[in-house]
């Protein structure tokens, strides 16, 4: 009876998941699918305590016990990373979490296996599986939590035979499968467990900084799969209903991210992009002088200006620039000034970053289009703002065949009559590759911090 019961719940969760899913597909009723996400893992969680208090073999007492002081240590640690993270250190705690995912499909797995007495040949599988791609999630996590947190190059591993790598781990591995399934012990899955760990470091080790984004999604499809697994191997419909959302949905986007970057799902896994390649390095010619402005010229333009485009990046993030520049729009559109902003599918280190952003601000949601919506608009507009991004404007993409983001869609800020940039300094992208656009005719470079040049900006307005 108690069984069917929590089944029921699990069945309830799994609706308030996918209703989940369904509202974060779109920023007016993403709240909304926070919400019932959060339900629903409620739901999911009273439901496994109720049923392991039922079939635990220790005194409930004890069982209720741990559980507790597990909930409360996840809980705590969970309420205070929420707390403290820094949106633009979201893309590398996401990865982060991807990893525990990873390691707890690991350990599952080697617990099944060793508290299985009579394991059949499926079980086998489904435990040799889990492990496998816990591992890869794991290692290829950390790897990501590194290179977004700049604790390691974002320059591609390129070791030679790189593929051949990859592809000699996958066929050990499944040498040592058949192994396991033939006569169980820990030795292969050991053996295996350290196989795939290397894989997996070095699979996203081999990724550039171009294509994180994609990464980070890649790797939720990835913990998606490992749960999915886990679910299995502890026969609990709920997580492999939950794992199979993740991992589908975050191939998905991932398919949709490497579309929107002209890139093949494939050539990302298998990495290299962003190495120098091609005829001629991005980063080895001489494009002339660039041209500086000061923010009371900036507002000037911006005074005199019909119309208005404004793309953010990773930069605008670092700054915490969006708050300035949700007031700045707001005084443009006051002015009558058309005002939209144009948003790269990856834009900054995370899908969907910077939309984020600018909907904290209080920015309309009908004017922050896509790039596939602003492109054609460029052409016709006065001034482009271009406030932290790099490669995600760089027309290097499409004029230069030996650049190492060629054939990448790009936002065609260059086309616009005049064009202000805001930087730093005149250092590279995330890619490592030099932008022409900042030495165009067209183009002027604003230097500083993006939020106090915003302010000033208003300031002059």
């Amino acid at each position: 009876m108690l069984t069917s019961a929590v089944q029921g719940v699990y069945l309830v969760a799994a609706v308030l998941f996918v209703l989940s899913l369904a509202g974060l597909s779109k920023q007016e009723t993403a709240r909304r699918g926070n919400l019932l996400g959060m339900v629903g893992m409620g739901l999911a969680l009273a439901a496994t305590v109720v049923l392991s208090l039922d079939e635990s073999e220790r005194s409930p007492l004890v069982t209720l016990l741990l559980i507790a002081l597990v909930l409360v240590i996840g809980i705590a640690v969970g309420t205070w990373r929420a707390r403290s993270v820094e949106m633009t250190q979201m893309p590398e705690m996401i990865a982060m979490l991807h990893s525990f995912v990873g390691i707890a499909a690991v350990l599952v797995g080697f617990n099944s296996y060793l508290t299985e007495t009579h394991a059949d040949a499926v079980h086998l599988v489904e435990v040799f599986l889990g492990v496998l791609i816990g591992a890869v999630t794991f290692t290829g996590s950390i790897v990501a939590y590194l290179k977004l947190s700049a604790k390691m190059k974002s320059a591609p591993l390129t070791l030679p035979g790189r593929n051949w790598l990859n592809l000699g781990a996958l066929v050990v591995s499944a040498g040592l499968m058949g192994w396991f399934i033939a006569s169980p012990s820990l030795v292969p899955l050991a053996i295996m467990t350290v196989v795939s760990l290397a894989l997996g470091w070095h699979l996203v080790a081999a990724i550039g900084g171009g294509d994180m984004p994609v990464v980070v999604s890649m790797l939720n499809s990835y913990s998606g799969w490992a749960a999915a697994a886990a679910g299995f191997m502890l026969s609990n419909n709920l997580l492999i209903v939950t794992g199979a959302l993740v991992g589908s949905s975050g191939a998905i986007l991932s398919y949709i991210m490497c579309r929107a970057m002209n890139r093949s799902f494939i050539s990302v896994i298998l990495g290299g992009f962003g190495a120098e390649g091609g005829t001629v390095s991005a980063t080895a010619q001489d494009y002339g002088e660039h041209r500086e402005v000061q923010a009371a010229e900036v507002a000037e333009l911006l005074k005199n200006a019909g119309s208005v485009v404004i793309t953010p990046g990773y930069g605008m993030a670092v700054a915490k620039a969006q708050y300035p520049v949700a007031d700045l729009v707001a005084r443009l559109r006051a002015a009558g000034v058309d005002v939209k902003f144009g948003v790269h599918p990856v834009a900054g280190r995370l899908p969907g970053h910077m939309n984020v952003l600018l909907a904290e601000a209080k920015v309309p949601y009908d004017i922050v289009l896509e790039m596939d919506e602003i492109n054609d608009d460029l052409a016709d507009t006065d001034v482009v703002l271009v406030i932290g991004a790099n490669d995600t404007v760089n027309p290097a993409a499409l004029e230069d065949p030996g650049s190492p983001i060629a054939g990448m869609p790009v936002l065609e800020v260059w086309h616009a009559k005049q064009v202000v940039v805001f930087k730093r300094s005149m250092a590279t992208g995330y890619a490592g590759v030099q932008n022409p656009l900042f030495f165009r005719e067209n183009t002027a470079m604003l230097f500083g911090d993006a939020k106090d040049q915003v302010e000033r900006i208003v300031a002059a307005l």
